[in-house]
């Protein structure tokens, strides 16, 4: 991203990313549902087209908005603004979150819409439960530490595919499938399939989800260093000869 990229159009690009985003994880998750009885097959396939779907939408928008497409990465980079490091301002921050919200629930309509279903019923697949709060701290604390990290050590290019990978591995090694997205949560609320969560499920997973982003940073503090210490990145980070150049993945914050 950057700062001749107007507001209007990086919210743009966070509703359209996001409602692609849903897009992908529903319909993928209806596609799977249907063509194979086996829950874990549809589950390879599902957790495969969302990855895949994610590293492309990253790398198609980041350069317009960074491709937050979650409020918990947004709101990263607002700290990491106001400590010091480069991020966006709370007014942005807020407007992205309303985009990405907005662009969740649009995408889980529309994709109910392209397969046929009813729009506009509530999944009613309750996922409660302890040890599913944990795995929802625990996706998204290393959700935020890969995009953290990545930024931090000079290497913000290799996000998308990062990402990517990460919550392809995540959805299977956490005990919640790894939503580890506020607006992607609420989003899927709106789709009784495959990959949907019901309404009531809803607190515990986003209160999960903000906890992990705060352990995330404070991860990413421990092992990397502050964000603005960390904009002076280690010679032996960079290629003799280039200079650490300023990436469009605002991500990193």
């Amino acid at each position: 991203m950057t700062a001749r990229t107007s507001l209007p159009r990086r919210a743009a690009a966070e509703t359209v990313g996001t409602a692609a985003l849903l897009m992908v994880v529903i319909g993928s998750g209806i596609k799977a549902a249907e063509l194979s009885a086996d829950p874990g097959v549809a589950l390879i396939a599902n957790s495969l087209a969302s990855a895949i779907g994610l590293g492309l939408i990253i790398t198609l928008f980041g350069p317009l908005s960074g491709a937050h497409l979650n409020p918990v990465v947004t709101l990263t980079s607002w700290w990491a603004r106001r400590t010091g490091g480069e991020g966006l301002s709370g007014r942005d921050a807020l407007v992205y979150t309303a985009a990405q919200t907005a662009g969740a629930i649009g995408g889980a309509v529309l994709a109910e819409v392209m397969f046929g279903r009813t729009p506009g019923a509530f999944a009613t697949q309750v996922r409660d439960g302890g040890n599913l709060l944990l795995g929802e701290v625990i996706a998204t604390a290393g959700l935020v530490l890969v995009i953290q990290g990545l930024g931090r050590i000079g290497r913000p290019r290799l996000v998308p595919a990062a990402v990517a990978a990460y919550i392809a591995a995540a959805i299977w090694f956490t005990s919640s499938g790894s939503f580890a997205n506020p607006a992607g949560t609420i989003g899927r609320s709106f789709s009784d399939s495959f990959t949907g969560i019901a309404p009531e499920s809803l607190p515990g997973f986003v209160a999960a989800q903000l906890i992990g982003g705060v352990l995330g940073l404070g991860l990413a503090g421990v092992l990397y260093g502050s964000a603005r210490a960390s904009r002076a990145v280690p010679a032996e980070i960079v290629p003799a000869g280039t200079a650490p150049a300023k990436d469009e993945f605002e991500t990193i914050g």
